[in-house]
């Protein structure tokens, strides 16, 4: 394997305690993606929980909610894009997963506020 120019062939050892030093900006990057992926996976558990309701009224026979739907597609969606630019660090899909997120979680408060369920409280 050729070596790059600039960079030491060999080493005594005496470096390493300064290449085991991580970056304060690195260690910050990764935690901020393990949150990420801890709150993109409570939105997936929200999103199948309100595909289940979603597929559980169908079952019944009422009439869809469009709302509920637009919430479900802008969710899914959201996390595919957020899942990707996660993964690969692809900041313009992470400003399409919060903007898309934001949209999932208007169209569910706007399906949840145009519910009966205030009338029947």
């Amino acid at each position: 394997m050729q070596q790059r120019r600039g960079r030491p062939s060999g080493t005594d050892g005496s470096d390493f305690s300064y290449r085991m030093v991580v970056d304060s900006r690195y260690q910050r990057v990764a935690d901020g993606r393990s949150r990420l992926a801890r709150l993109m996976l409570v939105q997936t558990l929200h999103q199948v929980a309100g595909g289940a309701l979603l597929l559980l009224s169908l079952s019944k026979g009422t009439e869809i909610n469009k709302f509920a739907v637009l919430s479900l597609a802008a969710g899914l969606l959201a996390i595919l894009l957020g899942e990707f630019g996660r993964r690969r660090t692809v900041a313009v899909f992470l400003r399409l997963y919060t903007s898309l997120s934001s949209i999932a979680i208007a169209f569910s408060v706007t399906c949840i506020i145009r519910s009966d369920l205030f009338v029947k409280v």
